[in-house]
């Protein structure tokens, strides 16, 4: 595409070079530009595109665009602009002749909950016939292919990108996670959703390159809903004024408040053999009873919010209900078997909110033992294992402290912080740093009416120690187990 076609509309100013040019394609990371690109300065967190410009052309980069008043030498165009990020945006939707036109898209965002309700709604949209693209914290789901995830949410042209590839493979819909960073820093600034989801919010996310403070973060998730068509709201939030005030989009709520338009009257905790999950009652726009294989309260609410926009969509009531009571998700309360006298679940909690969320979720079921497994990783706040260790000591009754990824730190030292929350509880503890290790003697001592809650790490199939990362999927690690103690 012509460089003149692909800026049509944007204020720019031409440094050097010709707008005739013709580009292939567009990079923003030096290390893949190719032979006619378009290569895009992006001033990030911690490194600055424009240290890397020389590099880009090296590797073939033909046309430039800056946000500095900078000199670059060679036979190149060089375009500045006011935010290259922005403009990243609108030239990656111009050059794949604007892909989100062509599908019907939902948006989800929120604290909590957004990778089990894209699911849920994924779920129901295949259930009912349809094709269905997801991009989220565990990857990027189309047709066949999974890609892995570096974010929540990918940078914008990543995003189109996979929305064209999803047009090419004659997707129906694409259900993305969009986290509140992407809105800060204008990863989806130009899409228009047909749906907007809010699930929750909760104080997260707050500190070195994140968001500030609270109001920074609750504003980031806000802008969502200006860009979006019909806003699916969590009337029971606290925040659902935050998040509602300042919108454009058309309003439906959900909740156990009597107002809400999809509401829920009657909740009831499920355990049976091989299945932990909850039935739920619906009054207002849906009235219907649901089982729902994941368990807690906090599941009534993700299955609320993927039941109304499915409504909303026009998905016949059998689909939705076929479809949450066949559903699990990788790394979210997921059940794997290893014993019929005690049950084994995988979750991605890995901070004190979300432990205590779902411990205490858990404790309802009244198991035999709640027996915990976890660590927590290497260079990160360290406010965050004290809590992450009182919340697992608070709910469970015996605790297994054991590596995560460590980064750059030593276990012993992530340990001894662990232990300061433990410590101001009652719950018995061992330490095994080696995780597999852990996981074998949980399985081995485990004991009829046991809950045991690997936490932590969830979908991730690796672990991260010393800068390198070493294949890890705790699935993979169970099956060679069960082989091993079979032996």
């Amino acid at each position: 595409m012509k460089l003149n076609e692909l800026f049509k509309e944007i204020d720019y100013t031409l440094l050097k070079g010709d707008m005739d040019e013709i580009v292939n394609d567009i990079v923003y990371d030096s290390r893949k530009a190719k032979n006619g690109d378009l290569f895009v300065a992006i001033i990030g967190a911690e490194v600055d595109g424009h240290d890397f410009i020389d590099d880009a052309i090296k590797n073939g980069a033909k046309v430039v665009l800056v946000s500095k008043n900078i000199d670059v030498s060679g036979n190149v165009t060089v375009i500045k602009v006011d935010n290259t990020r922005k403009i990243l945006s609108k030239l990656s939707l111009r050059l794949f002749r604007y892909p989100q036109s062509k599908l019907k898209t939902i948006a989800i965002t929120g604290t909590k909950g957004k990778t089990t309700t894209s699911f849920m709604i994924k779920r129901i949209l295949e259930e009912a016939g349809y094709k269905c693209g997801l991009i989220g914290t565990t990857g990027v789901y189309i047709d066949d292919k999974m890609y892995p995830a570096k974010n929540t949410t990918p940078e914008s042209y990543e995003t189109i990108k996979y929305m064209d590839e999803m047009v090419k493979k004659k997707m129906n819909f694409m259900v993305m996670e969009v986290s509140s960073q992407a809105l800060k820093y204008d990863r989806v600034n130009d899409i228009i959703f047909d749906y907007g989801v809010f699930t929750n919010l909760t104080q997260d996310h707050i500190g070195a390159n994140e968001h500030p403070d609270m109001e920074d973060y609750i504003k980031s998730k806000a802008k969502l809903f200006n860009q979006c068509n019909h806003g699916i709201f969590n009337l029971d939030d606290q925040h659902f004024y935050d998040m509602v005030s300042g919108g454009d989009a058309n309003i439906n709520t959900y909740g156990y408040d009597e107002r809400a338009d999809l509401r829920a009257t009657n909740l009831k905790l499920l355990r049976e053999k091989g299945f932990i999950g909850i039935e739920l009652t619906t009054d207002g726009l849906v009235k219907d009873t649901f089982k729902i294989s994941s368990p807690g309260k906090f599941t009534s609410y993700n299955a609320m919010a993927a039941i109304l926009t499915c409504k909303l969509i026009g998905i016949d009531d059998k689909y939705i209900k076929k479809a949450l009571a066949n559903f699990h998700v990788k790394g979210r309360v997921e059940p794997v078997h290893v014993s019929d006298d005690f049950t084994l679940l995988i979750d991605y909690a890995h901070n004190g909110v979300s432990t205590e969320s779902i411990l205490s979720t858990i404790k309802e079921y009244d198991p035999g033992r709640i027996v915990t497994i976890f660590g927590c990783g290497g260079n990160r706040s360290r406010d965050r294992r004290y809590e992450m260790g009182e919340m697992a000591g608070k709910y469970s009754d015996y605790c297994i402290i054991t590596e995560d990824n460590n980064r750059y730190e030593e276990f012993e030292d992530i340990a001894k912080d662990i232990l300061v929350g433990i410590k101001k509880t009652n719950c018995e503890y061992t330490i095994i740093s080696d995780r597999k290790a852990a996981i074998k003697y949980a399985i081995e001592n485990g004991k009829k009416g046991d809950i045991i809650m690997l936490i932590g790490k969830g979908h991730e199939d690796y672990k991260e120690i010393k800068g390198k990362r070493y294949p890890f999927d705790e699935r993979v690690v169970i099956r060679e187990i069960l082989d091993e103690l079979k032996k």
